[in-house]
Parts: structure tokens; C-alpha cells; sequence
């Protein structure tokens, strides 16, 4: 029987069969042998055969993995070198983050993104708590909006306490399946309750002295909308490593610098500086953000400091 791993905690898992019933699920350990290198073989959004087993018809074992459509992958918090899958068989990610209480910053939001081309899934970024932007806050996000847009994505200010952009959002996930994502406290949860309260997922405050979210969602889960759409609500990220990105690589995962690349003077061209960079150019023209440079820039050292 064909079913959809709803939510992993591990060991255990939640699946959902095609006329809805679900199971507790475990997979038989072979699994674990088949040169599968993340931290987890299976994860939320995956699809998989299940059997019943004898004593229990609620408890089944996952027999057999289906090939990936394709799946979100960031560096283990415990081990640099291991990835581990966050969601699987997407339409598309959408990221909450916030510009005060707390702070996101662009280089999280960039590799982020990073991440989401690498692995051929649209993002779509969410500025959330616009009713408590100051105007320093305003002007940032105009620019930054003007930035992201410029190279592709779509971009909302959202708001709960000013009904501002829930329809725009709630319209973007129907039909599709959805991962979401953001730090702690960007008010992803409490902003998904707003549209579909049905949910109920769990909410959290900013920690007070460290002006930080606070972690409320343990394990990806994931939850059928109306009209056919899924949510996949995932544990508050501090930061997103990247994985099986090569220095060579990453120009080709931002949209602006891949747009320029077949016109740099050497193939092997890394964009720092070398002569007839057709990137750099872009940056001095103002076609490219420096602030997306930034980013870029600091990635290229990331991969080297882990040898990627």
C-alpha cells in the first residue's frame, strides 16, 4: 500500500495512505545500509510503500522509499559534514522572516535560497510582522524587495494584526505543496493559525532579553490545507548550511550571476578578480546588489572552510 510520511521524530514515523487513513509507521533497519548519506533516510513529504503489520493494523513498517521528485537538504546541526533532508517532493518554499524582533538577516535569507535553486524549488519570502516596521524598517524592505524581485522571487509584507497580505499567502499554497521555514519567532505558526486555524499549530514569543524566537515545532510535520494544498511547518532554523554546493557551483544558484556567467572572460571564473568578470561588472553597474555580493562572498568561504 502507497502512502506520504506526514511527520518524522526519528525513529517513528506518521504516514497518510491515499484514502486518508493514518499510521504509525518504522522502517526495517536495511534502510539504513543503502548508502543513504543524510542523517535521515526518510523524511516528511517522501512517498513509500507501507505493509501492516500482524498484532496491530494502525503500526506498519515502510518497506520501500519512492524516488525523490526532489527534497531540501541543510548541513546537520551536529555534524557539519552530514546533511540532513527537511522536506521532500516540494512545489515550491516559502520563508518568514522579519525585519525587528527578531532580525533576519539577508545572508540567512540568501542561502536559503541558495538552497532552494540548488535543488530546483521556487521560493517565495514572506516579510511578516509589518505592523510593527518603523520607517528604517519600511525603507529596508522596499530595497530589499526591489533586490529579490529584481532577480525572480516573489516577495509579500505580511501582517496578522493589519490583515495584510493573509489572502495573498493563503492563495499562493492552495494547490501545492508547501514547505515553510524561518527562525524562530519570524511568526510563521501564528500566521499559518490566521489562515487556518483548523490547525492550531503551536506559537511561541520573542525571548525577551535575547530578542530571539524561541523553538516551538520539534519535528517537520506536515498538514492538508482546503483546496488540495499541504503545509509542511518545520522547526525554527538559526542558521541554513549549505550541502554538495562546489565553489565552481554557487554563482550558478544566484539567478542575476547566472544570467551573466556566459559572458565572464574565463569559464573557470569565480567572480573575485579575475580580469573581464562579466559578474563584477554587474555589481559595479549596480545590476547585481552588493548586498547579494556580500552574501555570495561569504558562502564561497563557508564551502572552503568545510571543504565542500
Amino acid at each position: 500500500m502507497k502512502a506520504m510520511v506526514y511527520k518524522s521524530t526519528g525513529s517513528w514515523y506518521i504516514v497518510k495512505n491515499a484514502a486518508g487513513e493514518t499510521f504509525n509507521a518504522r522502517i526495517k533497519g536495511i534502510f539504513k545500509n543503502q548508502g543513504i548519506t543524510s542523517t535521515n533516510p526518510i523524511a516528511v513529504g517522501d512517498e513509500v510503500e507501507i505493509e501492516t503489520e500482524n498484532e496491530n493494523e494502525k503500526t506498519v513498517t515502510i518497506t520501500t522509499i519512492y524516488d525523490r521528485r526532489n527534497y531540501i537538504a541543510r548541513s546537520s546541526p551536529h555534524h557539519r559534514m552530514h546533511h540532513h533532508i527537511v522536506a521532500s517532493n516540494l512545489d515550491q518554499t516559502l520563508l518568514f522572516a522579519t525585519l525587528r524582533d527578531p532580525k533576519t538577516s539577508n545572508g540567512f535569507i540568501d542561502r536559503f535560497l541558495v538552497s532552494g535553486e540548488a535543488y530546483h524549488i521556487p521560493a517565495i519570502i514572506v516579510f511578516n510582522k509589518a505592523d510593527i516596521y518603523r520607517q528604517k524598517e519600511m525603507d529596508k524592505f522596499e530595497a530589499w524587495k526591489d533586490t529579490y524581485e529584481s532577480c525572480g522571487y516573489k516577495v509579500v509584507l505580511a501582517s496578522i494584526v493589519s490583515n495584510l497580505g493573509i489572502d495573498e499567502v493563503k492563495e499562493l499554497l492552495d494547490n501545492k505543496k508547501t514547505l515553510l521555514s524561518g527562525h524562530s519567532g519570524v511568526g510563521k505558526s501564528t500566521f499559518i493559525n490566521a489562515i487556518f486555524p483548523k490547525l492550531n499549530l503551536r506559537t511561541s514569543d520573542v525571548s525577551g532579553w535575547s530578542g530571539k524566537g524561541m523553538h516551538t515545532t520539534t519535528f517537520a510535520e506536515m498538514y492538508d490545507l482546503l483546496n488540495d494544498g499541504k503545509i509542511i511547518d518545520t522547526p525554527g532554523v538559526k542558521e541554513f548550511g549549505l550541502v554538495d554546493i562546489s565553489k565552481q557551483e554557487l554563482s550558478h544558484y544566484f539567478p542575476e550571476m547566472r544570467a551573466r556567467i556566459n559572458d565572464c572572460q574565463y569559464n573557470n571564473c569565480i567572480h573575485f578578480n579575475e580580469p573581464g568578470c562579466a559578474v563584477k561588472q554587474g555589481l559595479e553597474t549596480g545590476e547585481i546588489s552588493e548586498d547579494r555580493y556580500v552574501s555570495y562572498l561569504s558562502l564561497m568561504e563557508s564551502i572552503k572552510e568545510n571543504n565542500y
